[in-house]
């Protein structure tokens, strides 16, 4: 009897994790979805999917070194819109990070980093970069952008903001 009960909440928990993941992305307006597309100053809105995929993209492919937009091996260059758009060429756009996935370079862009970096050029190195599409580098693109406008200065700040 007692397991039948354990059963039961974790299904109702279960079942609410769903139900709240799934509404987290509906209720995000179109002017929190709308980013920045390119240095030119275009704009581009998510679709809902494309959030729920980024989210999910960012978690199993970057996330490892980037938990909260934070830079694990350099905290002072992180995922922040500052950050992003200090970097050369500036990455605060879904068309330059897209080029930043396919071939990295430093943040000054002077060195070609693949090596170290994960991307779609060192997949032979970074086997998580193997199976990604340019619409899979979109949408995580897209989620690194989307989230300080969701977490505010947490994302990418300092960890005192976290």
């Amino acid at each position: 009897m007692k397991r039948l009960i354990l059963l039961a909440v974790a299904t109702v928990f279960f079942a609410l994790q769903l139900a709240v993941g799934t509404a987290a992305a509906i209720e995000l307006p179109p002017e929190v979805r709308t980013v920045k597309l390119n240095e030119q100053g275009d704009t581009a809105l998510l679709e809902l999917t494309q959030v729920k995929k980024g989210k999910r993209l960012f978690v199993d492919t970057c996330a490892q070194c980037h938990a909260q937009g934070v830079t694990k091996t350099n905290p002072n260059v992180g995922l922040s819109p500052e950050a992003l758009s200090g970097a050369l060429p500036p990455r605060d756009n879904i068309v330059n990070l897209i080029d930043y996935l396919n071939n990295p370079t430093t943040y000054d862009g002077e060195i070609e980093i693949s090596e170290f970096h994960p991307s779609i050029k060192s997949a032979d190195i970074f086997p998580e970069m193997r199976n990604l599409s340019e619409e899979d580098l979109y949408a995580i693109s897209g989620h690194i952008l989307l989230m300080p406008k969701v977490k505010g200065p947490a994302w990418g700040g300092p960890k005192s903001l976290r």
